[in-house]
C-alpha cells in the first residue's frame, strides 16, 4: 500500500515538473524568443503593418477602410452588392464574401446600380466616365471582404473626381496615383494595386501643401 501511495505520488510529481517546464518553455520563453526575432527582422509586419498619419497609427496597410467622402479616393464596396448591405465585414471585421453565384438576379442588380453610381460619382465636367472604363474591384468586393487596395483603373478613373472636390491640377492627383501604384509580385505575380489608405494620406498632406 505505500509502495502505491509512493509511486502514485512520484509519478504525480513527475507530471507537476514537466508542466510546470513546458509552461516555462512554450507559455513564456518560446513567446518571448519569436516576438523578439519579430521585432529584430520586420517589426512592421509584427505590429500589425501600422500606417502612421502626423505620428498617429490610423489604420494598417493590410485592412481597407471605409467612410470617405467624396473628396477621397473610394476603396472597394464593402458588402460585395454595391449598394445592398449584405456582407458587414467592415463593421465585424469578419472575413469573407457572400458566395452569390454571378448570375445571381440579386448580385446583378446591385453590380448594375453600383457601376451606375461610380459613373454619375466620378463624371465631371470636362471628363465622363464610359461604362466600359468601370472595372470589376468598383462594384464588388474582394474575397476577403476586407481589401486595403484597388486597381489602378479604379483609381484612374477618380483623379479628375477628386481633382475637382479638392481644387487640384488633375496632373498632381494622379502623379498621387502613379506614386502609390505597386506592381506585380517579382514582376510576375498577380496585379498591380494602389493601397487607398496610403493614396488618401498623401492626397490629404498635398490638399494641406496647396
Amino acid at each position: 500500500m505505500n509502495n502505491s501511495v509512493t509511486n502514485t505520488a512520484r509519478l504525480l510529481g513527475a507530471g507537476l515538473r514537466a508542466l510546470l517546464v513546458l509552461t516555462v518553455i512554450c507559455g513564456v520563453l518560446y513567446p518571448l524568443a519569436i516576438t523578439g526575432v519579430a521585432q529584430g527582422l520586420f517589426p512592421g509586419k509584427a505590429n500589425g503593418s501600422e500606417i502612421k498619419s502626423n505620428g498617429q497609427v490610423v489604420g494598417s496597410s493590410l485592412i481597407g477602410q471605409q467612410g470617405y467622402s467624396l473628396d477621397y479616393f473610394q476603396p472597394r464596396p464593402a458588402n460585395g452588392l454595391g449598394t445592398n448591405s449584405v456582407n458587414t465585414q467592415y463593421k465585424l471585421i469578419l472575413s469573407g464574401a457572400t458566395n452569390r453565384s454571378g448570375d445571381n438576379a440579386d448580385l446583378i442588380k446591385s453590380v448594375t446600380e453600383a457601376k451606375a453610381k461610380v459613373i454619375k460619382d466620378n463624371s465631371v465636367p470636362g471628363y465622363t466616365v464610359k461604362p466600359s472604363d468601370v472595372p470589376a474591384d468598383a462594384v464588388t468586393s474582394s474575397g476577403s471582404g476586407l481589401d486595403p487596395a484597388i486597381s489602378p483603373q479604379y483609381a484612374d478613373i477618380q483623379v479628375h473626381r477628386v481633382a475637382e472636390k479638392n481644387s487640384l491640377p488633375v496632373a498632381e492627383v494622379q502623379r498621387l496615383v502613379d506614386e502609390h501604384t505597386d506592381g506585380r509580385t517579382l514582376g510576375f505575380i498577380g496585379e498591380p494595386t494602389v493601397n487607398v489608405l496610403e493614396l488618401n494620406i498623401a492626397l490629404k498632406e498635398l490638399v494641406a501643401k496647396s
